[in-house]
């Protein structure tokens, strides 16, 4: 905090006072403030200013946007943690529950496509055994030796 005093100069005619002159007094100032060397220290940092800057805000302002932050930076931990309980949750389960039940259905898959394809097999088998059940050899192929097309009934 900054402390104000006046301070009452003895000697007047002492050159080395920025505020001497013939002419002076409290209410009128010819020089500027900028030819006036500034009192605070050098190795002052932002930090340090922006911290001094906190005797602006009054107290009750103070604490009233201190608990807002405080506030809501806990409730967003809090947050955080419960969606990370429910992810954790719900990943542990996938992989405990669903990784076996899709490992399984897989494996059905395989068995069914198996049967099918045995299943088409065994039938293909079936017809090609009636196919040249329906259709014999005509005699006269057999008495000319030679290999004849085959063609359906009806053309």
């Amino acid at each position: 905090m900054v402390k104000v005093e006046i301070v009452e100069e003895k000697d007047q005619q002492a050159p080395s006072s920025p505020y001497a002159s013939s002419h002076s007094s409290r209410t009128s100032s010819s020089l500027s403030l900028s030819s006036i060397e500034s009192d605070s220290p050098v190795d002052e940092s932002l930090l340090d200013r922006i911290a001094a800057l906190k005797d602006i805000v009054p107290p009750s302002t103070r604490h009233s946007l201190a608990s807002k932050v405080s506030k809501t930076a806990s409730f967003f931990k809090r947050s955080t943690k419960i969606a990370g309980n429910v992810i954790w949750v719900v990943t542990t389960s996938a992989l405990l529950i669903g990784l076996p039940l899709a490992l399984i259905l897989e494996d059905e898959a395989k068995v069914v496509a198996q049967e099918n394809e045995m299943l088409a097999q065994q039938q293909g088998a079936q017809q090609m055994v009636a196919g040249s059940s329906l259709y014999p050899p005509s005699s006269n192929a057999q008495k000319q030796g030679g290999q004849q097309g085959l063609v359906p009934p009806g053309f």
